[in-house]
């Protein structure tokens, strides 16, 4: 799995007027948390934009001092008006602790309801999941080929057996939904035989 490497100072002044005499100096606070105790650090910007600015689950390496501290982003705080980033949270992984982390689903194989003339519509992009650090993975994999016009495919229906998925099990993650198009002929299939269009 890719892990961004972050070099870090550590912090010392705390509030609002050290928040913002940072920000000054395009430096971002962040806190990491999970391990023996809570490490505040500070590090530029920059440092954090490949793993803020992204859609993919990565690992971070942050050094700060002499220590370096394994961790997954938690948290991110954004000014409201600027909407530049002002605070991080992160979670070391420990070994043999789990934790949670929302992990992004990657949609494969072409749906069978797409391939009747169907669209596909896709509900949700991530599933949070409680598991091991060594389980952790960029994505998790979700075959859509057996999906038919008008079904869903559920959080249920995703089976990883290292992960505990938190998600409610009802939600639908993908469905294939009928075209304008496919209607339109579907009725004038069923207005030509004069029986009532199949739901």
């Amino acid at each position: 799995m890719k892990t961004i490497t972050i070099e870090g100072q550590p912090r010392t002044g705390t509030g609002k007027k050290a928040a913002r005499q940072l920000r000054s100096q395009e430096l971002v606070p962040g806190v990491i948390y999970g391990g023996e105790k809570e490490i505040s650090f500070q590090a530029p910007a920059l440092a954090f934009k490949s793993l803020v600015y992204t859609p993919d689950f990565q690992l971070a390496d942050i050094k700060v001092g002499d220590k370096s501290y394994r961790c997954i982003l938690k948290d991110i705080q954004f000014d409201r008006v600027s909407d530049s980033l002002i605070h991080l949270d992160f979670l070391e992984l420990i070994e043999g602790k789990k934790v949670i982390a929302n992990i992004p689903l990657k949609f494969t194989g072409t749906a069978a309801g797409v391939k009747a003339g169907g669209r596909l519509v896709t509900k949700i992009k991530s599933l949070k999941v409680k598991t091991l650090p060594k389980d952790l993975k960029e994505n998790i994999e979700v075959d859509l080929t057996h999906l038919e016009l008008n079904e869903n495919l559920r959080v249920e229906d995703v089976k990883e057996s290292a992960y505990e998925i938190l998600n409610s099990p009802r939600i639908p993650i993908a469905s294939v939904v009928m075209t304008r198009q496919l209607k339109q002929e579907e009725q004038a299939a069923a207005a030509a035989s004069k029986t009532p269009a199949k739901k």
